[in-house]
């Protein structure tokens, strides 16, 4: 029977098929530069390069995430009830406490990042705590931390840097393609059917990164409210709170499509009874997670 640590087993297990498959792309990547321009030494750097961002994006997304969000480090004194909440909590989960930070926006929100539990951020919004009562900020921070406790969280992180990286070095495989490159391999047939196959791949590469942040997004966010629900005793506080937000429509001030799946809800707004629906969307309609928390 699944479990929540069956469900962390399995989140550490796709964080490090991640890393493979874009450590496997890039290399792909690097042995069509390599092939294109006839300079074996583009492949080895694309090897290096591969190898350190998979470090780079484990140690360093969370300070990635926070900076693309605009957030700041919440002082105790200034927000007393969100810092007081998320150490409770973080008590009642047998979490380490997190760091806490805010986003100065109107739009209601909340996200968590980092690499593992004991270097955990949560933040929220300030419109977030504008228009949520105790139990209901209780509620989304109990989300949050399940997000910890269940370890998607480095999943979810890694992808924002390794999603990024892959759509710009398709921008710029782009951009070589007709700028650059060897000008014999294009007066011939092949060097045509290279161009193609090199516009293909950058066409295709930011699409399968895009499927892939999203595939993560949706389906954690229904576990997330399922154990912040538990966390909690009290669904009621998470489904009023998911209510509220859906129905504030404006967007966030600050966006980054790169972070977007990492928020509590869509970050471009959203309405109560107006379903989200297609493949392109990060995260599942509002209102079907509150008939999953309440019925």
């Amino acid at each position: 029977m699944a479990s929540l640590y069956t469900q962390q087993s399995k989140n550490v297990t796709k964080t490090w098929l991640l890393m493979t498959v874009f450590f496997v792309v890039i290399i792909l990547f690097g042995w069509f530069f390599s092939f294109y321009y006839g300079n074996p030494n583009i492949l080895y750097f694309f090897v290096i390069f591969s190898i350190l961002m998979n470090i780079f994006s484990y140690w360093f997304s969370d300070k990635i995430v926070l900076k693309l969000a605009g957030a700041k480090e919440a002082k105790r004194e200034e927000y007393f009830d969100l810092y007081t909440s998320v150490e409770n909590l973080s008590i009642t989960a047998g979490l380490p406490m997190p760091k806490v930070y805010v986003v100065q926006d109107e739009a209601p929100n909340a996200f968590a990042t980092g690499r593992d539990k004991n270097h955990a951020v949560v933040c929220a919004t300030t419109g977030l705590l504008a228009i949520l009562d105790k139990t209901e900020l209780e509620g989304v921070l109990a989300h949050e931390l399940s997000h910890i406790g269940n370890r998607d969280m480095l999943l979810s992180t890694v992808v924002v840097v390794l999603v990024g990286f892959i759509t710009i070095l398709a921008d710029v495989f782009t951009r070589s393609l007709f700028f650059g490159g060897n000008s014999r391999d294009r007066e011939n047939n092949g060097g045509a059917i290279l161009m193609i196959v090199g516009i293909i791949l950058s066409i295709l590469a930011p699409i399968f990164a895009m499927l892939i942040q999203l595939a993560i997004s949706r389906k954690r966010e229904f576990l997330a409210d399922a154990s912040g629900a538990l966390l909690t005793r009290y669904p009621e506080g998470l489904a009023n709170a998911l209510k509220k937000i859906g129905q504030y429509s404006q967007p966030m001030v600050r966006q980054s499509t790169a972070i977007a799946h990492l928020y509590i809800a869509d970050p471009k707004g959203s309405n109560l009874g107006k379903k989200i629906s297609g493949l392109f969307a990060t995260h599942p309609p509002i209102e079907e997670r509150i008939k999953a928390l309440i019925g």
